[in-house]
């Protein structure tokens, strides 16, 4: 349990390396100049944080996964990469169609980059949350108890990453019932077993801390709007 626990944490805290700091390496990419740092780091994104899925997903060896979840598993990692991937690529290029607006090119780059990118990747996301919730839920480490510090530390990182994430990317629809759904579900069947689930007290956390968030910029802006729409980054 202890590893898990721990897990949580790690894996939060590169989540957050991996999807704020891109925003923050804007400088063009010296070998390759068409490209920003930022690009190029992104491309790391999917090899550090799907492994750490996968480490989450397993539990631990006395806890089996079935042919069925090693299927929905890869199912779900492979719309997170193609989600990821797709929107790497096409904010990279929409970069340098900015001197072209309304052509076909640019429209054709903004659906992809912040439409079809967008939700693809985060049906990923909340698909595996859902997922390694389900594990945990069927797989309670019945004889330990955790004394839920690495997993509340996590889930507040976590949360405040989903929170960026959902709210940039304009996928309200998607991340906000998702992350309802998890609190509700946690409060009303899983509450009791926190200590015995770290896995689930880490994305209940994160997905109250996320909520809570919501809930917040909602009321001050009268909607869920991008941080690009209301000047906060460009």
């Amino acid at each position: 349990m202890q590893r898990i626990s721990n897990l949580t944490l790690i894996f939060a805290v590169l989540l957050a390396v991996f999807i704020i700091s891109p925003a923050f390496l804007s400088q063009q990419f010296g070998p390759y100049p068409l490209l920003k740092t930022g690009d190029v780091f992104d491309l790391l994104t999917p090899l550090v944080l799907i492994p750490l899925y996968w480490l989450l997903f397993q539990l631990s060896r006395d806890r089996p996964f079935s042919q069925g979840e090693m299927i929905v598993f890869l199912v779900l990692s492979s719309l997170w990469v193609l989600g990821q991937g797709m929107h790497l690529a096409a904010n990279a290029i929409s970069h340098l169609t900015k001197e072209m607006p309304g052509s076909d090119i640019d429209t054709l780059t903004y659906f992809l980059d912040e439409v079809l990118s967008h939700y693809l990747w985060h049906i990923g996301l909340v698909g595996l949350s859902a997922l390694l919730i389900y594990r945990q839920w069927k797989y309670p480490f019945a004889n330990e108890r955790s004394r839920l510090v690495a997993e509340i530390a996590g889930g507040i990182i976590y949360g405040l990453v989903y929170f960026i994430m959902i709210v940039e990317a304009g996928t309200a629809p998607l991340g906000v019932p998702f992350a309802a759904l998890v609190v509700l579900f946690t409060l009303i069947w899983g509450r009791h077993g926190l200590r015995q689930q770290p896995i689930l007290a880490f994305f209940f956390t994160g997905y109250l801390v996320a909520a809570l968030l919501f809930l917040i910029w909602g009321i001050y802006w009268g909607g869920l709007p991008e941080f690009s729409e209301v000047g906060i980054i460009e």
